[in-house]
């Protein structure tokens, strides 16, 4: 018999009703404010920041990402029903999927197999209308700033050539990556280029996914960086008056999203920056409702460690003063046979030589953990490709690295199959040995935090800087910006900047084309290489195979 489809599984389950849920967490029914019957909004002031100091949170990342995948959702979701099964209070804490990628290749985000969180079909479409809020008040700023551009009289006096600002859409619709508006005569605006970036690329997401409260909302609002004058004086969106109805949009979007697992354990989703261009990571305030409610959290970051869990180290636990107690690489055999040098038809055939050689990727992912003071767990994500001996090899080389490698099974077998898993963890997450701290101070020079990580995370030889790259830097000093964090934009597949770098290169450089202001975010971001903000569709997208019948089942969603 075929093992049954996400949706299928997904379909099956019989969920609790979100009070349940809610009760599980010690959260009175009253204060829920629910979304249906398995889904609600939880009010900000059940965030409590004596028991969130108390949580212990735990990272789940993974090696550079492959075609084969990795699975690190699922092995979140699997990890938290595990814990749930050793009798420990734990919530996954995860990212909302962006209808994009659902559409387009991946066809559903909300875990695998066993591992899941449901209602699958909700969150996988529209959800709560986070996304929805977040390119409202994205495309509000945009609005905004082509009419202080049409009504000259009241204006700012803001060049058009300057501006930064792009409209977004969740949506991949590469035909809008770069347009021309305000065509058609003088009555419907400037005629400018524009363009559009798919909706968790924008910086109203980044915002509130690092965003502490509606206060620290709106100021990171207004700090958003439009353009200049004509005269080279800096526009922010504070001064187009924007803060205020922009937060007005996103009034219950800032409101963490509480679900469930197939085993009907608490899931809190929020937010869902890209990993290759912004933070990759759920919202604080998610985390931190979290481990106000639980005794642990297991959160995932975006893409491989050198991306992901890079940001979250450097950004997120720097914003919000978080310390994670362990990390848990997300690894799986046939991805290591495809960074040992097997082709992408190869990675289910067995091949012990082929996996010697990928270990090289995972060392590399232990080594850069460590030098943030966490301690790892290493997450065999199981396939049935995988042999005894292949295993073993993994197992024997991290350990001779003091870092325990697991087989995880939650995708078969949900928290049943993930007990080992949380044993491990627990037994890091328990001991202390983790000492957190970020790779570098903020006080160094963007240059400096730049070649930081390009020396230490990626073992980059030189980094070296194009002429536009050089003006954002003149331009970031200027605006005196200097002291913000880095969030690098890079492909996720290579440690180098270069996508067919597979494995653990060495003797490469990096090139930073240029470097983007989120002031608003509260990091720069340099761009290594070509970065797509709007995807497209592939040739046959993962749309074509979906429907809906005449009651209502929706099919072709996983």
């Amino acid at each position: 018999m075929a093992f049954p489809s996400d949706l299928e599984i997904a379909q099956q389950a019989k969920p609790h009703p979100i009070s349940a849920i809610g009760a599980r967490l010690g959260i009175d029914p009253d204060l829920l404010e629910p979304y249906g019957h398995f889904k609600a909004k939880l009010p900000l002031h059940l965030i409590n920041e004596h028991r969130a100091s108390l949580g212990k949170l735990i990272l789940v990342t993974a090696i550079s990402p492959t075609p084969a995948g990795e699975g690190k959702t699922t092995t979140s979701i699997g990890l938290n029903e595990g814990l749930n099964k050793l009798g420990k209070k734990s919530v996954v804490v995860l990212r909302e999927p962006s209808l994009g990628p659902v559409f387009g290749m991946k066809g559903g985000a909300a875990g695998g197999g066993y591992a899941q969180v449901v209602p699958m079909e909700d969150i996988n479409l529209h959800f709560t209308g986070d996304f929805a809020a977040i390119e409202k008040a994205n495309n509000l700023l945009s609005a905004l700033i082509d009419n202080n551009l049409q009504n000259r009289q009241h204006g700012l006096g803001l060049d058009p050539r300057t501006i930064k600002w792009k409209r977004v859409m969740d949506m991949n619709d590469r035909a809008l990556r770069q347009i021309v508006i305000g065509l058609g005569g003088t009555g419907n605006g400037i005629p400018r280029e524009d363009g559009f970036d798919i909706t968790p690329a924008s910086e109203v997401m980044a915002i509130l996914c690092l965003a502490r409260d509606i206060a620290d909302l709106k100021e990171r609002l207004g700090n958003i960086y439009v353009g200049q004058t004509f005269d080279r004086k800096p526009i922010y969106a504070r001064d187009l008056k924007a803060e205020g109805a922009m937060a007005l949009l996103l009034k219950d979007a800032i409101k963490p999203n509480l679900v469930q697992t197939l085993e009907g354990n608490p899931a809190i989703l929020h937010g869902g920056p890209f990993a290759n261009i912004a933070q990759g990571v759920n919202s604080v305030l998610a985390t931190r409702m979290g481990l106000s409610l639980g005794d642990y959290v297991v959160t995932e970051a975006g893409f491989g460690a050198d991306l992901g869990a890079e940001k979250f180290f450097d950004i997120k636990c720097r914003a919000a003063g978080l310390k994670p107690r362990a990390a848990v690489i997300v690894a799986t055999i046939r991805a290591l046979r495809f960074h040992g040098g097997a082709a992408k038809d190869e990675v289910n055939t067995a091949d012990v030589a082929k996996v010697k050689a990928g270990l090289a990727n995972l060392e590399r992912h232990i080594q850069n953990v460590a030098k943030f003071g966490v301690k790892a767990v290493v997450a065999i994500n199981h396939f049935p490709t995988d042999t005894e001996e292949e295993i073993a090899l993994v197992q024997e080389r991290c350990a001779a690295l003091g870092t325990e490698a697991v087989l995880a099974r939650g995708f078969a077998e949900g928290g049943k199959g993930m007990t080992d898993l949380a044993e491990a963890v627990l037994r890091v997450a328990d001991s202390g040995e983790s000492t957190f701290h970020p790779l570098y101070e903020l006080e160094m020079s963007v240059e400096g935090k730049i070649e930081t990580i390009a020396r230490e995370i990626y073992r980059a030889d030189r980094v070296v800087y194009g002429s536009d790259a050089q003006v954002a830097l003149r331009r970031i000093k200027s605006l005196g910006l200097e002291g913000l964090p880095v969030c690098m934009a890079k492909t996720q597949y290579s440690f180098s900047d270069d996508p067919t770098l597979l494995g653990a290169p060495t003797g490469f450089k990096v090139t930073v084309k240029d470097i983007e202001i989120a002031a608003g975010a509260g990091f720069v971001i340099p761009i290594l290489g070509k970065m797509m903000r709007m995807p497209g569709l592939p040739a046959v997208p993962a749309a074509e195979g979906m429907d809906i019948d005449a009651e209502g089942r929706i099919s072709g969603l996983s």
